[in-house]
């Protein structure tokens, strides 16, 4: 049975499927409300002269795809294997990466896997210096400072250093060329 046109009573020669926000909806044209909505419609040459015309229209630019500096693995490459590129690859691909370890670990940002039972206070300590690092870091940036100094006296309790919170901004800035404070 041959498909009438939306828009007339006309056989339909163009038939085009949308999909937009996960519904489907399809459009089937006569030639000529085809041409008035700028479709390409075939003609008695087939396929080769559909193709020399989306030739001639506007090629859609190439999306830039996003790569490591450093190693030049992109995100693409990193979900195929599983594994990234270099250890700046995190820091690169920090918010990709971050959603799906989230993901990956039911919700969880920090590691909640197994750990050997010995190493147990030790993966707990560190994740805690990890965390009073980040405050600090976000509390000197606010201008908190009677904060910074509560958290940075309660990282030197643990045994952390208060200049390691700001490592990983130092390295950072190294690294893009900028200098060091």
């Amino acid at each position: 049975m041959q498909r009438l046109c939306d828009c007339c009573s006309n056989p339909a020669t163009v038939h085009e499927t949308l999909v937009e926000n996960g519904v489907k909806t399809e459009v089937h044209l006569c030639a000529e409300h085809a041409v008035e909505r700028g479709l390409i419609v075939p003609g008695p040459h087939g396929p080769a002269l559909v193709v020399a015309k989306l030739l001639q229209g506007q090629v859609p630019a190439r999306r830039a795809v996003k790569t490591c500096p450093t190693c030049g693995s992109s995100m693409q490459a990193i979900r195929e294997a599983g594994l990234a590129g270099c250890p700046l690859c995190y820091r690169h691909f920090d918010e990709e990466l971050g959603a799906l370890i989230t993901r990956a670990q039911g919700g969880a940002s920090v590691h909640v896997g197994r750990h050997p039972a010995h190493a147990a206070e030790l993966v707990d300590r560190a994740a805690l210096r990890n965390k009073l690092a980040r405050e600090l870091r976000e509390a000197v940036s606010r201008e908190e400072y009677e904060r910074a100094a509560k958290i940075r006296d309660r990282l030197q309790a643990l045994g952390g250093q208060a200049s390691d919170a700001f490592a990983e901004i130092d390295t950072s800035a190294a690294e893009e060329g900028g200098a060091l404070p």
